[in-house]
């Protein structure tokens, strides 16, 4: 739209045309609304030297050319026009002042066309010119918005309606602008052409949900009934927001999980899933989905939507919680201590939610914690009986996970309380029993003979290994009745500790070497013996010994802790000292009992250097009976 403050330049051509040459002026094109009139004007020229006494034309529509017989609008000899221009047309210039201007009323849309002027001087000079003005018939005002409407940035919107009949003038008025601003309207205007138009005007700033408004202006004409309404709709350019997005999902481990994020923009956004800046899926659309099949917890986290287009942009993020049971705890830590020392152990899992931890040992619960993934054990100052194996238990309401460990704690030795020496006939065997860690030497000293024994002389000495106990057992052979001093030694990198055994009874060491079982078979034995030698005492009639009154039983060696229904206390003693006589007088040296052997031991045949007590109990049968 221009704004007119001086004549247009189609009359300042007229003027500067004057000097003799066949020429019109008139605006090209022209509109008005159906019902009212318009004046298009025109300006002509004829060379001067013509001087025609009476000027007179003709304006012919849609043709310039009077052999084609083009319908006649207006003509000044005779007034003889085309029916569909009866009464509608009149010329409102002066001929004789150049002045061509024409007036059309009671417009019509048939109308609309091409208008043509034919200058006639008299005779031969007569002279249609080539210039026209296109007539254009109209229903709507003419709304103009700017090609691009931002959100946030001022816009300027004209409503603008011809004004070229001078005989009513249009009124303008905005439809559905509330809101939007307070119109102005500048009023008549005059173009380049000469032609003119009434213009109204609306500055507003437009937001996002004025996109698609539908505005609209009214032109009316006063004391008639034309009215005339004509609409635009806004495109409000605007950068996107994400209007629809999940809130926090959780989803088990190995489900399917569909994440959408949906945005609102002009003109459509792109959008783009992505995770830790890598782009899962984009598309340009107002809505996109992300399929997740079979989830796992690597999936794990936060996951973004970007949507963006020429304006702007907006993002929003979604956290994916992937629940799942613990993972396998895993210990790091202290696994071998020296006795005294802090142990700190720590056990942790992973897990969603996070799990129950809890530290066992032997069933006792050391240490738990609720809903953390973490777990501390703090052993202060360790102690042998902290040896042993660990558990570490992780469960939630997906599953149960668990981890067994060991604590190894390390300490010097210490004998045990049990160690002892014991006689049996004419052997000594000294249990020393010793708690250490890691595993002791044992040796065994003998201060009087000034002799060491060493575990590692297996013939005298036997040992075993159960948990943190080593039990050694040394074996001597013909000192029963002169028991020596046996001091216990044992050691290991921690240090050093030596006992010296105390001496108990006899039969307590060989019953608890030879067991119940081995019980059982040297009774039955005896009962065996007892038997063989009392018949053969029948079928032999011996007479009996001065030494052994009639109606005694004869003697015979029992175990301390075994004796037959009968026999007097009062004898028991001499029959073994008698036996042990007999016996160190027939072999001439000290029988060799074998009680070396350890529990796992019972049950196996002994090898033939051991002299065990079977044989030892029929040998003393068999003097005896001699």
């Amino acid at each position: 739209m221009i704004f007119l403050t001086a004549l247009p330049l189609f009359w300042m051509m007229i003027s500067a045309s004057r000097g003799g040459h066949w020429g019109a002026w008139m605006p090209s094109s022209i509109s008005a609304f159906e019902g009212t009139c318009v004046s298009i004007p025109c300006r002509f020229d004829f060379p001067d030297e013509l001087r025609p006494a009476v000027v007179h034309g003709v304006w012919y529509f849609n043709s310039p050319y009077p052999k084609n017989y083009p319908p006649v609008v207006f003509k000044s000899r005779t007034q003889v026009v085309h029916e569909s221009f009866q009464g509608r047309s009149r010329l409102l210039g002066a001929l004789g002042l150049r002045n061509c201007t024409l007036l059309l009323s009671n417009l019509s849309p048939e109308l609309g066309g091409k208008y043509y002027f034919r200058g006639d001087l008299g005779g031969y000079n007569q002279y249609t010119f080539s210039e026209h003005s296109v007539l254009d018939i109209i229903n709507t005002p003419n709304i103009m918005v700017p090609p691009e409407v931002v959100a946030g940035t001022e816009v300027e919107v004209s409503c603008m309606v011809p004004d070229n009949c001078p005989e009513m003038h249009p009124e303008l008025s905005w439809l559905g602008h509330e809101g939007l601003g307070e119109p102005a309207v500048l009023g008549r205007l005059r173009e380049d052409e000469g032609t003119w138009v009434q213009v109204s005007l609306l500055h507003f700033v437009p937001t996002r949900e004025a996109n698609g408004y539908r505005l609209g202006c009214q032109a009316s004409f006063p004391n008639t009934t034309l009215q005339f309404e004509g609409y635009a709709s806004l495109d409000v350019k605007y950068p996107p927001v994400i209007v629809e997005m999940n809130s926090s999902v959780e989803a088990i481990e190995g489900s399917h999980v569909s994440l959408l994020c949906g945005a609102d923009s002009n003109p459509p956004p792109l959008l783009t899933w992505m995770r830790d800046g890598t782009v899962l899926r984009e598309a340009v659309t107002e809505s996109l989905f992300l399929e997740l099949d079979e989830v796992t917890p690597a999936e794990d986290g936060v996951y973004a939507c970007l949507a963006e287009n020429a304006y702007g942009q907006d993002n929003r993020t979604v956290g994916l919680s992937v629940m799942y049971a613990p993972w396998k705890p895993t210990v790091n830590g202290t696994v071998v201590a020296v006795e005294g020392e802090t142990v700190s152990i720590l056990c942790s899992t992973q897990s969603n939610p996070d799990p129950i931890l809890t530290i066992f040992k032997e069933k006792q619960i050391l240490a738990t914690v609720i809903y953390e993934s973490e777990l501390q054990l703090e052993l202060p100052a360790v102690m042998p009986e902290d040896d042993g194996e660990y558990w570490c238990v992780a469960e939630n309401q997906y599953g149960q996970r668990a981890t067994a460990f060991n604590l190894s704690v390390e300490f010097a030795p210490v004998i045990l309380l049990e160690s002892h020496c014991a006689a049996a006939r004419d052997t000594v065997q000294c249990l020393c029993v010793v708690k250490a860690n890691p595993e002791p030497s044992v040796a065994f000293e003998l201060p009087s003979r000034n002799v060491t024994v060493n575990e590692t002389e297996r013939e005298f000495v036997y040992s075993e290994r159960s948990g943190l106990l080593l039990t050694s057992i040394l074996t001597l052979r013909g000192q029963a009745q002169a028991p020596p001093r046996v001091i216990c030694s044992s050691h290991n990198l921690y240090g050093t500790k030596s006992l010296e055994l105390p001496f108990q009874g006899a039969h307590r060491l060989m019953w608890a070497k030879i067991g119940p079982v081995g019980a059982v078979v040297a009774f039955a034995i005896l009962i065996a013996v007892v038997c063989y030698i009392t018949q053969t005492r029948r079928k032999k009639n011996v007479t009996e010994s001065a030494s052994f009154p009639a109606g005694d039983d004869p003697p015979v060696l029992f175990s301390s802790d075994f004796r037959i229904s009968g026999v007097p206390e009062k004898y028991e003693s001499e029959r073994r000292l008698g036996s042990e006589r007999r016996l160190l007088g027939l072999r001439g040296e000290p029988p060799e009992l074998d009680l070396s052997y350890s529990h796992s031991d019972l049950g196996k045949r002994p090898t033939k250097d051991s002299y065990t007590l079977t044989e030892e109990l029929a040998e003393y049968a068999e003097i005896r009976v001699k």
